[in-house]
């Protein structure tokens, strides 16, 4: 009998007037109905009317400014730092993710649930450590890993880009020195919020704070998966993560459906 799949989707929607994004970096989508790309349409077929087309209507079409980061998408080491890998074997230059293995992005998933920590909370390997032993799991090479924090059930809402842990330098590492290449987080950032992190690096000056966990890839080049969705809806592990990012030459990171699917 053929294996029965279930798919549970993990990306938000791209879409208008829904925080996900600071308002100066948003996307904006703008529609254009049937009736409003006929003169694209004469201008391509010279000598045809609006009488031409069926109903007066060429066809539905949307204009779309983004950058690489809105959305559910995939960072590249290239956006962490202009060179990775400087605990394995010597820094190199970065990848971009047009250069990502596709292999990264096709492997059994497990999730953290850290959903308890509060917000402005930095993730350490003791957590990490804790959790896997919590749900029963040992990681193997390759596991794309994603954390559970809080932000997923703020998304759409004024508090989101402040919301949920982040993952600092050491529980990056934790998972990167254990052969994960890829991980994500239904927050805004892999990282704590940008708040907290000022106030911390204010009162103690120590500027290692500063985009942490990101900072990991100078060590050991990896990827993650921002502004996850549904992460709630799946188990500690069980299932697989499908997440290959759009072929962006040269970027910083690419836009993914990022889906978990299940082998019945």
């Amino acid at each position: 009998m053929k294996p029965i799949r279930r798919f549970v989707d993990l990306s938000i929607y791209l879409e208008n007037d829904v925080l996900s994004d600071p308002p100066p970096l948003a996307p904006k989508i703008t529609y254009q109905k049937h009736a409003d790309t006929l003169p694209e349409f004469m201008a391509m077929l010279p000598g045809t009317k609006p009488e031409d087309y069926p109903e007066g209507e060429a066809a539905a079409a949307e204009w779309v400014t983004l950058t690489t980061h809105n959305g559910t998408h995939l960072d590249a080491p290239w956006h962490f730092h202009s060179t990775q890998d400087a605990k394995i074997g010597g820094s190199r230059p970065s990848i971009t993710i047009d250069e990502v293995p596709l292999e990264w992005c096709f492997q059994p998933g497990v999730k953290l649930d850290f959903r308890h920590f509060p917000d402005g909370y930095v993730a350490t390997a003791t957590d990490v450590e804790a959790e896997l032993k919590r749900i029963g799991h040992e990681l193997q090479p390759l596991d794309i890993v994603v954390v559970n924090t809080r932000a997923g059930s703020r998304y759409g809402r004024p508090d989101y880009l402040g919301a949920g842990c982040g993952m600092g330098y050491a529980a990056t590492m934790y998972l990167l020195e254990r052969g994960v290449r890829l991980t994500g987080t239904d927050a805004w950032s892999w990282d704590a919020p940008f708040a907290y992190t000022a106030k911390k690096v204010a009162e103690t000056g120590d500027k290692s704070l500063i985009w942490e966990g990101h900072k990991a890839g100078r060590d050991i080049g990896y990827c993650h998966l921002e502004k996850l969705h549904n992460l709630e809806a799946l188990p500690a592990h069980g299932f697989t993560i499908s997440c290959f990012p759009h072929k962006i030459r040269g970027a910083s990171a690419g836009w993914t459906r990022a889906v978990a699917i299940f082998e019945a």
